[in-house]
């Protein structure tokens, strides 16, 4: 499957700014580093907001990353359509992340026109054991 990108990640970073500010409410802490045929990566650097009693960074706020990381890489692909969305997302919680930057690895399973299927792959900044692991399918409106 060759899939070749049709955002970068400025283009992709300042559609989320425009149609997506809430995602920045607390600062902005979502940034899409990296777009490639398929994938795309994501960097989280968590504020207090994102942190739970522990030290570590919440689950809700890694499933956050998994969801947006998602969104990114299928408009990577397929151009800004705010309306695409997701309608299942299955997250694993593998390892307790450190209370600092995440990546999210986002790979292209399937592409079709009207699903796009993928996988979420979220890592501490600078380690190699996996955090987290999610798949994802989100619904691509028609054109």
């Amino acid at each position: 499957m060759e899939l070749t990108p049709v955002m970068n990640p400025e283009a992709l970073n300042r559609f989320l700014e425009t149609d997506f500010p809430q995602l920045h409410t607390d600062g902005k802490v979502f940034e899409v580093v990296d777009v490639s045929p398929g994938s795309v990566v994501m960097r989280l650097m968590p504020n207090e907001r994102h942190l739970r009693p522990g030290g570590t960074v919440s689950g809700p706020t890694l499933f956050a990353l998994a969801d947006v990381g998602a969104y990114c890489a299928v408009l990577a692909h397929i151009g800004p359509v705010a309306l695409a969305v997701t309608t299942s997302l299955n997250i694993n919680f593998l390892r307790k992340p450190k209370p600092g930057p995440l990546t999210c690895t986002c790979r292209l399973l399937k592409l079709g026109k009207r699903l796009a299927v993928m996988e979420a792959s979220i890592f501490d900044e600078d380690a190699d054991d996996l955090v987290a692991h999610a798949t994802a399918t989100y619904s691509i409106p028609p054109r």
